[in-house]
């Protein structure tokens, strides 16, 4: 009989041990998690500490900070190097804005002068050549600044009614030289959002303005009560696939060669910064820009 109570205590004791070591190793498991979670999500130079002396999770806990040294180490080197390329297009984008501004004013004198109609042919080929020189040079100085112009969101807020009707005012002058007519229907409800203001205005700009210059005569912009912001215009140049392509940085229509898809690229970069979507649609010769803010 007592041999089997010393076995029972023995067995007992043993569970207790087991049962108390396994209940550290979860504790210091969901410690490890959390910690990773955290230094994962924030710009921190932080490793993962334990108090348990577990040889086995000490030797996890190692392994992980060992690999977020590598991972931090390699986010730098990344960092640094997109920083240097921005740099240096930036440069690049300066160092030909001054020869192609020259080139421009001397094509304006000789368009002047008294010269041939094949003459004149020849100058306004080589003037929409410098043209497109110059409009790709914008748009490299463009994508060299992107967001990062912007350090830190400062959100407050905001009416977007306000802010749409500004922006489309400031468009009159553009409205009436491509001769169009835009279509506004925004609601007399007012929409609030918590929005960073010139993210807010660049968005709007950036995607008026597109509309703007490849519309074929057809402009509408709408915000709906629910704060739906949906920007259209009349186009040939695009299709359905293509429509969905257009947020992505490198991506460039055939058919339209001056298209900007750098403006639009930001645009995306900077409504998913003030926790928005934004998507595209074409349907029956419409393209259409959606926005939207939570």
């Amino acid at each position: 009989m007592c041999i089997w109570f010393y076995l029972f205590l023995l067995v007992f004791i043993f569970s207790l041990m087991l049962l108390l070591k396994i209940s550290v190793m979860k504790k210091a498991i969901k410690q490890i998690t959390k910690d990773f979670n955290f230094i994962i999500k924030s710009d921190t130079n932080s490793l993962i500490t334990i108090s348990t002396n577990d040889r086995d999770i000490k030797k996890l806990s190692k392994n992980i900070n060992d690999n977020l040294k590598i991972l931090r180490k390699l986010e730098i080197e990344y960092r640094q190097g997109s920083q240097d390329i921005k740099n240096s297009m930036t440069n690049i984008s300066h160092d030909l804005r001054t020869p192609l501004t020259a080139i421009r004013g001397y094509l304006d004198l000789m368009g002047m002068k008294n010269i041939s109609p094949k003459q004149k042919e020849y100058l306004k080929y080589i003037d929409e050549k410098t043209s497109d020189l110059i409009n790709l040079t914008e748009q490299l100085f463009t994508f060299s600044k992107g967001i990062e112009t912007y350090n830190e969101l400062n959100k407050k807020e905001l009416i977007i009614n306000h802010t749409l009707e500004d922006v489309i005012c400031s468009y009159y002058d553009l409205f009436k030289e491509k001769k169009i007519e835009p279509i506004i229907n925004i609601t007399n409800k007012k929409i609030v959002r918590s929005l960073d203001e010139d993210m807010l205005k660049r968005i709007l700009e950036n995607v008026i303005f597109n509309a703007i210059k490849y519309s074929e005569n057809m402009v509408m912009i709408t915000l709906n009560d629910v704060g739906i912001i949906e920007i259209s215009n009349k186009t040939k140049k695009f299709d359905s696939v293509s429509a969905k392509k257009i947020f992505d940085r490198y991506y460039t229509i055939e058919n339209a060669k001056k298209s900007n898809g750098i403006g639009l690229s930001i645009v995306k970069q900077l409504v998913e910064l003030n926790g928005g979507k934004v998507m595209s649609k074409y349907r029956s010769g419409i393209l259409t820009i959606i926005i939207s803010f939570s």
